[in-house]
């Protein structure tokens, strides 16, 4: 809109023409309030009915909240205003009316469920807190690709639509490609593993994973987001040091460019960024801990996998981010390389927060006679997956690597219930509109 100015920037002594949103509306007789709100914020319009043009006070005061509409007049300096200054105006224009019924409220004063929230996501986001969620979440995204990049890290996008499934199984979304079964990729694991044994050697991507699992609980999704890495010449060890970079580098982002955001979920003062280097336990000793808390109805046993209650319990124990290394072998993914000289446990590894998992990785196996056992050891078919195997012939250097839920990092480190608050436009089991 040609001339216009943000609410944020609307300077005493100045004629302004803002636009936005109708928030509020305060009628007190011969005197009445118009709340505008626009992206930077909320301005007050003065209505002084005796010396105002009468259709420009029935404009102004008969429009239904949330309509979108632009103001032209002088502002003025006033204390008892929400944000010090207030407009009088000469022009009010409805630019685009809104139904007086509304699904839900955006000032907040009427709470609505998360159901009815997603539904009407776009009202939803007229929400100071809402959007204080996203913009959080676009920083954490900008941060966590700008220490990849200090780590002389390149780029990459790589196919959604595949051949076969990144790990099998029944967690595939099949899809009809051209009168051939595709499936839309679980993980760019095979792919980024690929460009890290060409000359780019370091990579990372931040984009869409699908898995049709059938958890339907607050911290699973069918589609969510995974920040990934890869690193040739890396072992499990240097891929938990990016790991814990990563993580870092984000809180701090967070705390360093997003106060104003924390603030509005009332996290400002309570907000902390991890210091120090993540502890490291080794499977055994986690679910000694996690048995020694008590916490489960029975003990945990070597070559278990980790509860959710087991995870929390863990969790409360350490009281910070920490690694789970030295997993047994036969309970992480076919190209998880073993240790040296011990083939029950794995290099792989898994960052926790003290309420779940984030991170899982661990160094690739990158000897092709080995991958080929490893695909039959987990009754996969290894020439479905030759595109990928064939590579191991000709000289794949050690690499190591991890993925990290985009979307459970921003749950865990702004605290939220339910991960679908953490997605503009979630899906699940139930949910796939908008």
């Amino acid at each position: 809109m040609e001339n216009r100015t943000y609410t944020a920037d609307a300077d005493p002594g100045e004629s302004v023409t803002v636009a936005g949103w109708v928030h509020e509306l305060r009628d007190l007789g011969g005197i009445a309030f118009l709340i505008l709100r626009d992206t930077t914020g909320k301005i007050q319009i003065k209505f002084e009915k005796d010396e105002m043009d009468d259709d420009l006070v029935d404009t102004g005061l008969n429009v239904a909240r949330e309509s979108v509409i632009s103001v032209t007049g002088e502002v003025d300096e006033e204390p008892r205003a929400p944000t010090g200054v207030e407009i009088t105006p000469d022009s009010v224009e409805v630019v685009a009316e809104a139904d007086t019924e509304l699904p839900l409220d955006p000032s907040g004063k009427v709470d609505a469920d998360l159901s009815t929230r997603l539904d009407n996501r776009t009202l939803d986001l007229r929400k100071e807190e809402v959007q204080a969620i996203f913009t959080i979440r676009a920083e954490i995204q900008h941060a966590a690709r700008e220490q990849f990049r200090d780590l002389d890290c390149t780029e990459i996008n790589t196919p959604k639509i595949v051949a076969t499934g990144t790990e099998g199984g029944t967690e595939l979304f099949p899809i009809t490609y051209f009168g051939e079964e595709a499936f839309m990729n679980q993980s760019p694991q095979l792919f980024k593993q690929l460009i890290a044994g060409s000359n780019v050697e370091r990579v990372f991507e931040i984009g869409p994973i699908f898995r049709a699992e059938e958890h339907n609980t607050p911290r699973h999704l069918n589609e969510a987001t995974s920040i990934d890495f890869e690193g040739a010449f890396c072992d499990q060890h240097e891929a938990m040091d990016v790991a814990e970079a990563v993580v870092t580098a984000v809180y701090e982002a967070v705390d360093a460019n997003c106060q104003d955001e924390l603030d509005a979920l009332g996290l400002a003062e309570e907000f902390e960024v991890p210091t120090g280097e993540f502890p490291r336990l080794s499977y055994e000793e986690a679910i000694e801990r996690i048995n020694a808390t008590g916490e489960l109805d029975e003990q945990l046993l070597w070559g278990d996998d980790l509860p959710t209650e087991g995870e929390v319990a863990l969790g409360e124990d350490v009281g910070e981010h920490y690694f789970i290394t030295d997993w047994p072998s036969e309970i992480k993914p076919f190209y998880i390389m073993d240790q040296d000289g011990d083939d029950q446990l794995s290099t792989g590894f898994d960052l926790m927060h003290p309420q779940m998992e984030l991170v899982s990785g661990g160094q690739r196996e990158h000897r092709y006679d080995h991958l080929i056992e490893g695909f039959e050891q987990q009754g996969l078919d290894p020439e479905a997956f030759d595109y990928y195997t064939k590579m191991f012939k000709y000289g794949m250097p050690p690499h190591a690597g991890f993925g990290l839920g985009g979307e459970r990092l921003v749950m865990t480190l702004l605290g939220l219930d339910n991960i679908r608050e953490g997605v503009l436009f979630p899906r699940d089991r139930q949910r796939l509109s908008p």
